[in-house]
Parts: C-alpha cells; sequence; structure tokens
C-alpha cells in the first residue's frame, strides 16, 4: 500500500507541476508574442519569426520563475489532495503531515538537479538563437558588441561611418591584441589600427605599440607610433556591465568554462553570483515546497481555497522582494553578491523549518 501511495503522489504532484508549467508557457506566449510582433512590425518577415522567438524564449522565464511555479504547484496539490479527503486517508495508512511534505520536497529538490543538468542546456541554446536572430534584425547598431570564442567584437558608430574592433578580451582595463577596422558609410575600408595593448579605463583608449595601415584609392600606407588615441563610446566598465545577462550560458558551460570566461573578459564577480544563483535552485524549490506545505497543511478540514490564494499571492510576493532586496544589498557591495543569493534561501529555510515542525504535530 506504502508504493501505491508513493507512486499517486510522485505522479498527481508532477501531474500538476506540468499543469501549472503550461499555463504559465501559453501566458508567456501570448504576453511576449505581442512583444515580438511590435518589434518585427516594420521589418519585412513572417509572423512565423516572432512567433518561432516567442516559443524559443519564453522556457528560459519559466526557470527563472520556477521556485514559484513549485509553490503554486505544491499548493494546489495538497489543497486537492486535502479537500478529496485523501491527505486523511494517507494518515490512516502512517503517512504523517512531515512524511508527505519530505516527498514532495525531495522532488522538487531533485527536479532542480534534473533541470540544471538536462533542462538548462537546451534553454540557454534558445536563448542564444534568440538573441542571434533578432540581432540580425536589429537596426539599433550603435549596439552590436559581443565577446565569444575568439574574445572582444565591437560594431560602433563613428562620424561618416562606423568601426568594428576586434580584440582578446577585457580585463583589468586592458584589452590586448586590439585591430581597429574603420570604414566609410559606403562600406569602404579606410585604414586597419593594429595595437598589442590598450587602456580602455575611459572613453579615450590608449593604445601602445601601434601600427595603422591607411587606404586611399587602392594605395596603401604603413605608420607606427609608440601609443595612439581613440574616443569610443564605450569604457572598461560599460563593456563589463553589458555581459551581466549570463542566459545564454548553461550551468555546465559555466562550470567548464569558468577560467576561461574570466580570461575572456567576463566578470568574476557575475559569473560567481550567477553560478551561485544556478546552484541554490533546487534547495530554493525545496524551501517553496515546504512553504506550500505550511500553508496547505494546518488542518484536515475541508476550506475555501479563495484564502490560499491570497496567502500564496502574498507570499510569493513577500519571497520575490527579499531576493530582490538581498540582491540589491549585493549589488550596492554592503554584501558579495554571492552571500546576497543565498540569504532568501538560508533565512527562507530557517522559518521554514519551524513551520514544518508545527504541521507535523497536527
Amino acid at each position: 500500500m506504502n508504493k501505491v501511495l508513493l507512486n499517486y503522489l510522485l505522479y498527481g504532484y508532477l501531474k500538476t507541476i506540468l499543469k501549472v508549467v503550461l499555463i504559465i508557457y501559453t501566458f508567456g506566449i501570448i504576453l511576449n508574442l505581442f512583444e515580438e510582433i511590435e518589434f518585427f512590425k516594420n521589418i519585412n518577415s513572417s509572423l512565423l519569426t516572432p512567433l518561432s522567438l516567442t516559443a524559443m524564449y519564453v522556457p528560459n522565464i519559466i526557470i527563472k520563475l520556477l521556485p514559484f511555479i513549485i509553490f503554486i504547484s505544491s499548493m494546489w496539490f495538497l489543497l486537492n489532495l486535502r479537500n478529496s479527503k485523501d491527505l486523511l486517508t494517507m494518515k490512516v495508512f502512517g503517512f504523517s503531515n512531515f512524511k508527505i511534505f519530505f516527498i514532495l520536497a525531495a522532488i522538487s529538490f531533485i527536479l532542480g538537479w534534473v533541470i540544471l543538468f538536462a533542462i538548462n542546456p537546451l534553454t540557454s541554446t534558445m536563448v542564444k538563437y534568440y538573441e542571434q536572430t533578432k540581432s540580425k534584425y536589429s537596426r539599433d547598431i550603435d549596439h552590436l558588441i559581443t565577446i565569444n570564442k575568439n574574445g572582444l567584437w565591437i560594431k560602433e558608430n563613428i562620424n561618416n561611418g562606423y568601426r568594428v574592433i576586434a580584440a582578446d578580451g577585457t580585463r583589468d582595463n586592458t584589452i590586448k591584441n586590439i585591430s581597429i577596422f574603420n570604414l566609410n558609410d559606403k562600406d569602404e575600408l579606410v585604414n586597419i589600427i593594429r595595437s598589442k595593448k590598450a587602456d580602455i579605463s575611459e572613453n579615450e583608449w590608449k593604445l601602445d605599440e601601434v601600427t595603422i595601415n591607411t587606404f586611399d584609392k587602392g594605395i596603401g600606407k604603413i605608420n607606427f607610433f609608440d601609443s595612439y588615441t581613440i574616443v569610443s563610446k564605450y569604457d572598461y566598465s560599460k563593456i563589463t556591465s553589458l555581459f551581466r545577462n549570463f542566459d545564454t550560458m548553461s550551468f555546465l558551460e559555466l562550470i567548464l568554462n569558468y577560467e576561461e570566461l574570466q580570461k575572456k573578459g567576463y566578470n568574476k564577480t557575475y559569473i560567481d553570483k550567477n553560478l551561485n544563483s544556478m546552484l541554490a535552485m533546487p534547495f530554493f524549490l525545496f524551501i517553496m515546497t515546504s512553504l506550500a506545505s505550511i500553508l496547505s497543511m494546518n488542518t484536515l478540514k475541508k476550506s475555501n481555497n479563495f484564502a490560499f490564494i491570497i496567502a500564496g499571492l502574498i507570499t510569493c510576493a513577500g519571497v520575490y522582494y527579499f531576493k530582490d532586496l538581498s540582491l540589491a544589498l549585493g549589488q550596492a557591495n554592503r554584501i558579495s553578491l554571492s552571500l546576497a543569493v543565498w540569504i532568501p534561501v538560508i533565512a527562507i529555510g530557517l522559518f521554514s523549518s519551524i513551520g514544518v515542525l508545527q504541521i507535523n504535530e497536527k
């Protein structure tokens, strides 16, 4: 009988999670589709393009909302369990409140790790495709900047043309092995500036050991300088700030390429913050299940679900703002960003542990 009840909890809970995910995915498709249609309205493309991009982007949003999805799913499943008297039946067969909570929380915890190792690589690839596709249609070419396996790449508008900058990456206010291609508004190459190293701490870049190849009517000319200065819209802080979004990188990529990402110019603080956010997710799912259990299993009486919906919304809002406050303290350098990620998990975990002990007595 215990095996039958365990399977009932397992499949019933996973089925409820799937229902909530599908509901949120549907709403996400509808809401994001309007934004994509607005983006593509003046671009010659079919409706399939914004629809496919929306389908690629929404799974990443679902993973970000996963703690709240687990909370809603846990409350939904436990309330149905209680109102249908199945909870009472399980107690008769030896399933205490704590045992039921622990089974559901363990499922949430394991699900978190499965998502990190199996689902997250897929969603990060989808986001990467989404961003690459939209960049092809974007007319805001003042902000074309990326760091890839070849290093730093910038496309920047200048007077009567634009420049393309390629370098090994950013580190300690400097970039190395720089190549700057200056082109006019007719896409004709004007000159190529090469440098061993540049200080980009300010918008006025200071280049060392510079070679300039100038082209005029098919005639090339080479000049050498010990130092040279160019003015750019970007400095070190602005470039690194553009790479705080790690949605295109999976959990496995961050672990396997941790040192390499720093060499390419990604900020170590934000790498650590994102890595810790992913590591904290299974634990966060565990404690969100515990919060739902505390709210739903405090009595065996059948009750109006409206009060629990209000309580659930208030709880979700409280957890969200607590996380936001903790991250704000981290970004303000009051505490480290890595610690800011774990503070909500630890604090809510301690609070929920007391509540779980209380519901076990009922």
